[in-house]
């Protein structure tokens, strides 16, 4: 070992939703805490958005799956055997850096879906459990939308207002409403009126690629500023390759740093706060060294279950300029109109319909959510019939968990240092293609309502693995399960896991303001507080 680090209280392994939340909670309640995270700052002058070239960026240096930028921060990740590819980004505020800030709770029925369905499996906590870190961390996140939505729980008012709808939802919503359907401006992780040194959203569209405005939170501006400011130590460029034991406890871990040496930081408590693939992979990384059984995985649940939502995607094309480029790329309204099962539909569970806006004058051109245009004497004409002339409608599954869906440890593939990448294995269930056949047929309807002139859907969007969930699932029974309903391990009492991986099933909503929210109640619970204690006092 080349360097030792003076020992912590807590070392928190990942920098991103669920580790920035749980670094500033953990730090405000006086603990000393380090978080090591293998990526780097991103500063406003190395966002491409404002580039001329910015959808080139997207589609190479940019591009949310780390198989295709190859960053030298990234690991790679072996999804030759996946349905759907794994998006993920390394770096302070972890995937936030790169997200749509589309930001649901999940609902009182998502934690039920065994009691009330028959399957998948029940989580040992509720809404309700959650229903106080859900309010905190809306406002950190400075959340816009608005209360009153009748599909699911009282909420009070939103930081901020919603974002405006845009000329293509609004005719969707109208649809909706001459159906009878369900609809609500989203809640986004987006600011509609300025926040500090942060301004409002300017509807300039890619907000996948980051925000020079600042005006779409992240982890990095939400969170990070108040954890360092409170005590928090952050180290980045810090590759963690092992979580370091003795019989019955972790020690802390080891980690590369940029120069390539190996550091050991000790620790009493080792969170690992990744991601679904991330956590999984350096959990079979170390268990290698503990016990034949594998400490942390006795129940050999670790890296299974793994849940990445199915998704489908309808777009309808108008004659009229819908100016649909302009605004957040994937903010503005839902329906959960077919969200809680229904028996007759030939399946259970159900959906959430997304619309989401046009995309740039590239991804147009050669197909981003559209047949590619065909080159020659007819493209400029069928360009221009269609930039700015689409709105989209994504239909989110709830996957179910499946021990076969999983992560294991690549044969051969490895990292720049020469560690073992992970590989993912999935298949999405029938039930799932099933959904989104019916999402498909029942929002084609909408879009036509709307007055599209044509429709086209895609059955399954195969690059939008951006929820990596459920390889480390709480539960009360450790036969079954990796954490406690605490995210505290059933083997290790010193070793929690907070991220997505915790996540027993997965509803059909984005994730992050569920799993911050546990993040929040996990560090509550390692610091000893009362979690029926907290409110909104402590904002």
């Amino acid at each position: 070992m080349s360097r030792r680090e003076e020992p912590v209280d807590v070392v928190v392994v990942g920098a991103g939703a669920s580790g920035g939340a749980f670094t500033w909670s953990i730090a405000r309640q006086g603990l000393k805490v380090v978080c090591l995270e293998q990526g780097g700052w991103v500063t406003p002058e190395t966002i491409p958005s404002l580039l001329p070239q910015w959808e080139r960026a997207r589609a190479r240096t940019h591009h949310p799956n780390p198989n295709v930028r190859k960053n030298a921060w990234d690991y790679p990740i072996d999804d030759t055997d996946s349905d759907i590819s794994p998006m993920l980004y390394n770096a302070v505020g972890g995937s936030t850096i790169h997200w749509g800030a589309h930001f649901p709770r999940l609902k009182p029925s998502d934690f039920r879906v065994r009691t009330l369905d028959g399957v998948g499996v029940d989580w040992p906590i509720g809404y309700n459990d959650l229903a106080p870190y859900f309010e905190i961390n809306d406002a950190m996140m400075t959340v816009s939308g608005l209360a009153g939505d009748p599909a699911n729980p009282a909420r009070g008012p939103r930081p901020c207002p919603p974002v405006p709808l845009g000329e293509g939802a609004r005719r969707i919503a109208e649809a909706y409403n001459r159906l009878g359907w369900h609809w609500w401006p989203v809640d986004a992780a987006i600011l509609t009126k300025d926040h500090g040194d942060r301004l409002s959203c300017n509807n300039c569209g890619p907000c996948d690629l980051g925000c020079p405005r600042g005006s779409r939170t992240s982890t990095d501006l939400a969170y990070w500023p108040e954890a360092l400011a409170a005590g928090a130590i952050l180290r980045t460029g810090a590759r963690v390759v092992k979580v370091t034991s003795t019989p019955g406890r972790v020690t802390g871990v080891d980690f590369v740093d940029e120069s390539g040496e190996l550091v050991h930081q000790p620790a009493a408590n080792v969170v690992l706060a990744g991601n679904g693939v991330g956590t999984a992979r350096l959990l079979l990384l170390s268990a290698e060294d503990w016990c034949p059984s594998g400490l942390a995985n006795s129940s050999d649940q670790v890296g299974r279950n793994l849940m990445f939502h199915p998704t489908g995607m309808v777009t309808g094309v108008f004659d009229e300029d819908l100016s649909g480029y302009a605004g957040p790329f994937a903010a503005s309204i839902v329906s959960q109109e077919f969200y809680e099962t229904d028996r007759s539909r030939g399946f259970v569970r159900g959906f959430q319909a997304q619309t989401i806006r046009s995309d740039g004058p590239l991804g147009t051109a050669l197909g981003g959510y559209l047949p590619r245009l065909p080159w020659g004497n007819r493209h400029h004409e069928q360009f221009s019939s269609q930039f700015g002339h689409t709105a989209s409608i994504t239909v989110t599954t709830e996957d179910l968990p499946d021990p076969n869906n999983r992560v294991t440890l690549a044969d051969t593939l490895t990292d720049r240092w020469g560690v073992r990448a992970p590989k993912i294995s999935y298949r999405v269930e029938q039930r799932c293609r099933d959904t989104i056949r019916f999402g498909i047929e029942r929002n084609s309807e909408v879009l036509r309502e709307a007055g599209a002139r044509e429709v086209l859907s895609i059955p399954l969007v195969s690059s939008a693995g951006f929820h990596l969930l459920g390889t480390a699932r709480m539960g009360a029974d450790a036969d079954m399960s990796v954490v406690d309903a605490n995210c505290r391990s059933h083997d290790v009492p010193n070793l929690w896991v907070i991220d997505g991986s915790v996540f027993p099933t997965v509803g059909a909503l984005n994730p992050t303001s569920t799993l911050q929210s546990i993040a929040l109640r996990a560090a509550d619970a390692l610091a000893g507080r009362e979690l029926a204690e907290v409110g909104g006092d402590i904002v």
